[in-house]
């Protein structure tokens, strides 16, 4: 039913599950600096907390506020900095 993700010695959890057939995940981000890769374009979207993201094809950081979507393409890596334990749904499309 739901597979429970774990990474970063346990300061990124996130609970895998689907949306229309679709897979989703909703997890949380303890404070700290982040690098992700991706297999999939992700839809992630910050449910709480504070949130900064360096995409591939952006030379800035950015801040992401609360129920801001931001799109990951395929087969890439980002960052993400955490100014504060956060919480975030990301679809995979």
């Amino acid at each position: 039913m739901f597979n429970v993700n774990e990474y970063f010695d346990g300061k990124v959890k996130s609970l895998a599950y689907s949306v229309d057939g679709e897979p989703a995940t909703l997890g949380v981000m303890a404070k700290g600096d982040y690098e992700f890769g991706t297999s999939s374009i992700e839809h992630m979207t910050l449910v709480s907390g504070k949130m900064a993201v360096k995409l591939p094809n952006e030379s800035d950081w950015r801040d992401i506020a609360i129920n801001e979507t931001f799109i990951v393409q395929a087969n890439v890596k980002f960052q993400v900095k955490l100014a504060e334990d956060s919480g975030y749904l990301c679809l995979y499309k």
